[in-house]
């Protein structure tokens, strides 16, 4: 019969190193919170405290650090620095143990938590979760590990939920709310509203005005950054993007947009656009408008022609986007001609004119030809300022009435609202009980052409009255300019900026000139 002699281990399979021989465990701690609240940070300095103590306290563990996140979600592992330095440190060798509150302070993502876990057990480092009391080397540990990852990640999806709930309601309720230390031109009022901050009011009509007077986005942000006005992230440069946004936000006129976006997944935090999978919410007049509605209309137009007309658009000068080639409809840009040499000189002309096979044939001016050619038409229009003024502010308030309008637009909104209702309805009701397929998608298919039909009326509408709101606008903007212009003598950039919509150039003898009223002079040299 065979004889069988036990070996005794003889090197720890904790620590790898011979069980007789007396070294400590390099021990390292992990904390985190997962907001900036007050009460969370006493948390987090406790959590410091205590594990710094704790640990020095063993004479069997050797303290390494505590690692830390503050203010950062337990979800996912992506922004979390402290974890993923511990973990580069762990595995690197530097750390034997890691000793933790609870699962839910390491990951509430059962893959995230399990994947870490798997990683330094090959490399023979444990975890100790304290309020589980969970050792990760041991048999039981991966199982309990799963066990516990996934009720914190069940945890985190109701949190999820409640808060979006909540969010969801105040949105419902027309409770609006901005990241005030990024949003420029509003403080946050003692009812958490939107209060007026009158300083940097005065950037935001001052960006509205320049964009309005034909400067592009990018050239308002080097303008603002020229003169060393902050961001509203508080930077020293602007960018064309924080300038659209701003053109764009129709918080500037007192109104307000709710859940323009929303969270699609918890785990990852990612936001998308809402394009009409979940409600939104308009609530007019919630807080003083800092650019009227009108003039908000009129930027919205403007941005939608300049984005459809040919060629790029450019702002820099006060010429760019107002001269128009009448050949190809693309802007005149500047050009500058024997750059090197005592001839040197800047003209305008087409942007395309040697694009195509066939060159435009339109010419090219010089800034001074632009100025004269304005003068003699700016003074014939100043001629006529009386009638002009007095025809325009007898039709302004019959011409451009939306009070119809409005009024079809709430009895569309409400048709919409009714049809979504029976729309979801008719589909919850198909997908719990049994129906006739075909009687279904009868009744489906009529209530989807009348939510069509009601949509696309409710479009037209919209389109209609922010076309008369912008209108209006540009003719009273008109109007006040023309009150207090005179007949000139000289260039001003004042009338060019402020009377003028744009020029259209057919050749040197016949330029027209057309205003913001629709008025045209033709200039024939």
């Amino acid at each position: 019969m065979a004889k069988v002699t036990t070996i005794p281990a003889t090197i720890s399979r904790f620590t790898a190193t011979p069980i007789n021989e007396k070294k400590k465990r390099r021990t390292a701690a992990y904390a985190r919170v997962s907001t900036d609240s007050e009460e969370q940070l006493t948390s987090y300095s406790a959590q410091v405290d205590y594990y710094t103590n704790y640990i020095k306290s063993r004479d069997d563990w050797e303290f390494v650090s505590v690692y830390t996140d503050e203010g950062i979600t337990g979800t996912n592992t992506k922004h979390r620095e402290g974890f993923k330095r511990m973990v580069a440190d762990a595995l690197a060798g530097k750390i034997d143990l890691i000793v933790t509150k609870s699962v839910s302070r390491f990951a509430r993502n059962t893959v995230d938590s399990l994947t870490t876990v798997r990683q330094l057990k090959e490399k023979g480092v444990e975890i100790y979760f304290e309020k589980e009391n969970i050792w990760t080397l041991d048999s039981k540990g991966e199982l309990l590990i799963t066990i516990m990852s996934s009720l914190a990640q069940e945890e985190s999806r109701s949190i999820s939920e409640n808060c979006t709930w909540g969010q969801r309601k105040r949105f419902a309720d027309g409770k609006v709310t901005v990241p005030f230390k990024r949003f420029l031109g509003y403080d946050r009022g003692p009812d958490g509203n939107l209060v007026l901050n009158k300083d940097e009011a005065v950037i935001i009509r001052r960006i509205y005005s320049m964009f309005l007077q034909g400067m592009t986005p990018h050239g308002i942000a080097a303008r603002l950054t020229t003169d060393g006005i902050k961001s509203p992230g508080g930077k020293d440069k602007w960018n064309a993007g924080a300038v659209r946004s701003i053109l764009t936000n129709e918080k500037y006129k007192g109104d307000a947009l709710l859940q323009k976006s929303y969270t699609v997944d918890f785990l990852t935090k990612k936001k998308k656009v809402n394009e009409g999978e979940i409600p939104q919410y308009y609530v007019e007049g919630n807080h003083e408008a800092i650019i009227q509605p009108e003039v908000f209309e009129l930027v919205q137009r403007e941005l939608a022609r300049r984005k459809g007309s040919t060629g790029k658009p450019s702002g820099v000068h006060i010429y760019s986007s107002k001269i128009k080639c009448g050949q190809c409809g693309s802007w005149y840009g500047s050009k500058i001609w024997h750059s090197k040499t005592k001839y040197r000189k800047c003209v305008w002309r087409c942007n395309r004119k040697f694009d195509n096979e066939h060159h435009c044939t339109t010419p090219h001016f010089t800034e001074a030809e632009i100025q004269a050619m304005f003068i003699v038409v700016v003074n014939q229009l100043i001629s006529q300022k009386e009638s002009i003024i007095a025809a325009l502010e007898a039709s302004l308030e019959t011409a451009f009435d939306t009070t119809a309008l409005e009024v079809e637009l709430t009895e569309v909104q409400g048709e919409i609202m009714v049809v979504s209702d029976r729309i979801q309805s008719c589909i919850y009701e198909n997908a719990h009980v049994a129906l006739d397929q075909e009687e279904y998608q009868k009744r489906y298919g009529t209530l989807s052409d009348r939510f069509d039909k009601a949509k696309a009326r409710f479009e037209e509408i919209e389109e209609a009255i922010g076309s008369k709101q912008s209108r209006r606008a540009a003719i009273e903007t008109f109007l006040n300019n023309l009150r207090d212009a005179n007949i000139v003598d000289n260039f001003e950039v004042s009338l060019w900026c402020g009377l003028l919509d744009f020029v259209t150039v057919y050749s040197r003898d016949n330029v027209v000139f057309t205003f913001r009223n629709g008025t045209e002079i033709r200039y024939s040299g």
